[in-house]
This record gives structure tokens, sequence and C-alpha cells, in this order.
């Protein structure tokens, strides 16, 4: 589920996986998957500048909040609009609640998630920006310290709200893990992700 994290330029912002068969993230309005997200994070993890950085990260952008769908309707069933709505037709909410677990192999219906999300959203490239010194992080238009920063990339280590199923993490995640801690980048100065 996606939660809300601190934005400098927004307030409360929602990011996270909205659905446990898919790895795809939402950042507000900018969808990618997990396995994009995190191999932005390890290649800005091995470039050690001080200075700041700029890059860009291809996402998915649905304008109008009605073609986004209703995730709370979608979730209990009752309400299937919008690009959320058609992916849990195809992927409901599973009926018992302790199998309510990030699926670490839900990357491989990225072609399905595709396929829906195409019709709803433009693909576009957005900004990903590092402040001096890394203090600060932009995606897109929404702006983080590196601490709200370091919380996104901890939520999608953990597998977000409810975690990954059996406690298994996809490779794309031990290899960010291990390219985060290996790094002498200061956006990742502190960040410690745990086992």
């Amino acid at each position: 589920m996606p939660l809300g994290f601190d934005s400098a330029s927004h307030g409360t912002i929602a990011f996270g996986f909205f659905n446990i068969q898919s790895d795809m993230l939402l950042l507000e309005h900018y969808f990618f998957f997990a396995t994009e997200f995190c191999k932005y994070i390890s290649n800005i993890a091995e470039i050690s500048e001080q200075g700041a950085l700029r890059t860009f990260w291809s996402v998915y952008h649905i304008d109008d909040s009605r073609d986004i769908g209703d995730l709370i309707g979608a979730i209990h069933g009752i309400h299937y609009t919008g690009f959320i709505g058609e992916l849990y037709r195809r992927f409901p909410f599973p009926e018992r609640p302790e199998n309510f677990k990030q699926n670490p192999e839900s990357f491989k219906n990225q072609s399905i998630v595709k396929a829906i999300i195409e019709k709803y959203a433009r693909h576009m490239e957005i900004p990903f920006v590092v402040g001096e010194g890394g203090q600060d992080v932009l995606i897109g238009k929404c702006r983080f310290s590196r601490n709200s920063f370091q919380e996104l990339v901890r939520y999608v280590w953990r597998g977000g709200y409810p975690r990954w199923k059996d406690g298994v993490r996809p490779d794309y995640a031990l290899t960010m893990k291990r390219k985060t801690e290996q790094s002498r980048n200061p956006l990742f100065k502190g960040l410690v992700l745990g086992g």
C-alpha cells in the first residue's frame, strides 16, 4: 500500500506499491517499476561526486486522478475505475488477509501491467536531481530532503506495506542494498537498510 511521505515541495505525498502482484510504484501521478527504481538508485550509488547531480528517470504519468482510479474501492472489490481498477480486475486483492504480502516475483507481470497502464498514462522523462552535498533530491516536481528520500528507499527495501512475502526480497532490491551500502555518495550517508 502506498504510504504518506514528507516532501519539501508538496507536503505529504503518496508513494509505494499498490498491488501485490505488480512491482509498480506510484509517486503521486508518476508510475514506475521497482526494478527500475532500484536500478536508478544503484546507478546513483556508484557515483561518488559531492556536487550536484542531474539525470533522468523514465516514468509513466497520469494527469487526471480519475484515470488513476480508486485504490480503496478496487481493494474492496466495489469500484473498479481507471488504471488501478483495471489492474485489480486482473489481480484482485487476496481474500485472506494473511496473503496480503508483496510478491517478490511480481516483476514477472510487468508486460501485463504495461499493457494496462499504457491505456491511461503517457510515457515521459522526469529529472532526478541531487542537490549539492546530497542534502536534497528532486524527482520530477517532488523535492525531498535526504532523510525523506532515504525513507522511500527503505520502503522499497522492506517491500512496502505489507512487506515482502515470506521475507524474500527480489534480486534487484538486494543489488540496491549492496550498492547503497558500498556507496560514497553523500545522498546515502546514514542510510541503513538492515536485514
